[in-house]
């Protein structure tokens, strides 16, 4: 059976060595998140999780969603371990007090979203969908829709989804083919069918808010005509209430290779009554809103995935039996030595850990310059935050997703054929992760967003925000000695980094092709530096407790022995990538279509 507990004490350790969690507090509305309060609401989060969430994740991806008749039921537990879930007010836990949420910063919002993650994936799915259609319509609804719609978001009663992709449209939203007429009365007549709605259709609660993409008769082509609709399931009455039924229909659920009990829908809209959200034909900017925060919380998945991946695969290495110690027996008293003796496993288990540790905490900090960006006092300093997560929202999408799919077929490899069946668990989240390096915009689409918009963008500024930070503390860290294993490795991976940014920069101004063939390696490069950097703070603050004789002096000297690991066997592969980018583009493009 799989095992999971919530890694509180590495969060601890990020939270207050990465992040300075203490300066949470002293943002405006923020005064009541101390340290004290946020960690006590983390762990009572990671209780829901191991505790109530955990134990149906097996059961619900072997049950499935159900359809019939245009109803959807979720596996057996789900509805009540939901009820569980926004009675205790986790659904509300980073919104607005004013439509009854906690307002709690997004950052312990994060954290806890990765404990979700690693107990049950397709639960994590349905708040997660809530509240990004919360995000997009608190900051593009009209007072009135806010009024009417946020608080059901909040308590959880209703819930919300994103309906962007047609069957003929993905990534191109720009050919959508859905319609909304003017009603006359304000609202509008919707029409049209959207697929891979993720909890289009459940029955966990009483009303389902749909924000959909479509286009008003006179819209332009392209995606400048595109517009943002709020569309119930239920109208409301006059009370408040589901009323009668609208004209949206789930007309199918899709069998999927993962993420079972998570509903996945096609949904077909006949003049379902809708009302605009944001201006005509702004709706891009704010579905940009909810995508935007979906691939942040996507790569969160990721780094879910990567945590119960390992922990599983490290609680069977130290209990299977199999084999001797290359160098003599281990356990004398033992058949034989557990597995995690042999190098090769070992190798496995902290690829797994070094990773998902090092994206925590890169998590983290984007999750705090979410509060930053909108908090703030100071507008520079807000406008220097949302840069840094502008920025990064591509990597931690495409970087974590790809450690959370890379760790569970660690995990598998590690059972070896006990693995690769159903009842040990780890099987699954191989099939869970995968959808995570799709959706929200595949990980090619995160690089090609990279290289092709925040590279470039209002001359280089936003790269700023990350190349700066890191070549300052790199030229105070490099004249002390005791660091240099860790950040002489790292400032030469970096300076690849710099050389291959500039390459891209002049050679995709000449043929956008290069900068394209590049992007993936590229996206995977700024990744490992990015970990570097995080890996070279955690040294230093490990160091530090270790000399003041703070905290648990095991854990803190694991710390440091992980990013050894780190920046000798995981970081190298910057010098790989770079050679593949420095190739350019014609080993890739030489190719004649007709020849594939």
């Amino acid at each position: 059976m799989p095992v999971y507990k919530a890694p509180l004490q590495d969060v601890r350790f990020v939270l207050e060595s990465i992040v300075g969690v203490e300066r949470l507090s002293a943002l405006p509305g923020y005064e009541e998140a101390t340290p004290d309060l946020i960690f006590q609401v983390l762990e009572e989060g990671a209780k829901v999780c191991e505790e109530v969430l955990f134990p149906l994740n097996q059961s619900g991806d072997a049950e499935g969603c159900h359809y019939e008749n245009g109803v959807v039921r979720t596996p057996r537990g789900f509805k009540e371990a939901y009820d569980t879930y926004v009675a205790a007010g986790w659904q509300g836990l980073s919104c607005d007090p004013a439509y009854g949420g906690q307002g709690l910063p997004k950052l312990v919002n994060t954290m806890l979203e990765e404990f979700v993650c690693s107990a049950n994936l397709s639960f994590g799915m349905y708040p997660g969908l809530s509240l990004g259609a919360y995000n997009a319509l608190e900051m593009y609804g009209s007072d009135e829709l806010k009024a009417r719609f946020l608080p059901k978001l909040v308590d959880g009663t209703w819930s919300g989804t994103m309906c962007l992709t047609e069957p003929h449209a993905g990534t191109d939203l720009g050919i959508i083919r859905t319609k909304a007429v003017p009603a006359g009365d304000g609202s509008y007549a919707v029409t049209g069918t959207k697929i891979f709605i993720s909890a289009g259709e459940h029955d966990l609660t009483e009303n389902i808010l749909h924000l959909v993409l479509a286009r008003l008769p006179d819209a332009p082509a392209g995606t400048r005509g595109i517009s943002l609709f709020l569309v119930p399931k239920f109208l409301p009455d006059a009370a408040g209430r589901p009323g009668p039924r609208n004209g949206v229909a789930c007309g199918s659920i899709e069998h999927k290779m993962g993420i079972k009990a998570s509903s996945t829908c096609v949904m077909n809209f006949e003049e379902a009554r809708g009302w605009l959200v944001g201006e005509p034909n702004k709706g891009m900017r704010a579905m940009f809103v909810m995508m935007n925060a979906a691939r942040l919380a996507v790569g969160i998945q990721g780094l879910g995935i990567a945590e119960v991946a390992y922990q599983n695969a490290a609680a069977y290495a130290k209990e299977r039996l199999q084999g001797r110690a290359l160098k003599g027996t281990r356990f004398p008293d033992k058949p034989a030595d557990p597995i995690v003796v042999h190098p090769d496993v070992r190798r496995n288990l902290l690829t797994a850990r070094a990773y998902t540790e090092g994206a925590r905490a890169l998590g983290a900090l984007v999750g705090y310059h979410l509060d930053v960006a909108e908090r703030h006092p100071d507008p520079r300093q807000r406008r220097e935050s949302d840069e840094f997560v502008q920025l990064m929202t591509p990597i931690v999408k495409a970087l974590f997703t790809d450690i959370g799919f890379e760790s569970a077929n660690i995990a598998v490899q590690v059972h070896g054929g006990h693995g690769f069946i159903w009842e040990t668990g780890v099987e699954q989240y191989v099939r869970d992760a995968r959808i995570t390096q799709i959706y929200e915009g595949t990980n090619g689409i995160q690089a090609l967003d990279l290289v092709g918009r925040k590279l470039g963008q209002d001359m280089g500024r936003l790269l700023r925000r990350f190349f700066h930070p890191v070549a300052a503390e790199l030229q105070a860290d490099m004249e002390d000695d005791s660091l240099a294993e860790f950040a002489l490795p790292l400032a030469k991976a970096f300076a690849k980094l710099q050389q291959a940014t500039a390459l891209i920069a002049q050679k995709g101004l000449k043929d956008p092709d290069e900068a394209a063939a590049a992007a993936s390696d590229y996206l995977r490069l700024f990744g490992l530096v990015a970990l570097g950097w995080m890996w070279l703070r955690m040294v230093k603050a490990a160091r530090a407790g270790l000399e003041r004789g703070d905290g648990d002096a095991a854990f803190l000297d694991n710390k440091v022995k992980t990013a050894r690991f780190y920046v000798a066997k995981l970081l190298p592969q910057s010098n790989a990538l770079f050679v593949t980018i420095m190739a350019g583009a014609k080993p890739v493009m030489e190719f004649e279509d007709s020849a594939f």
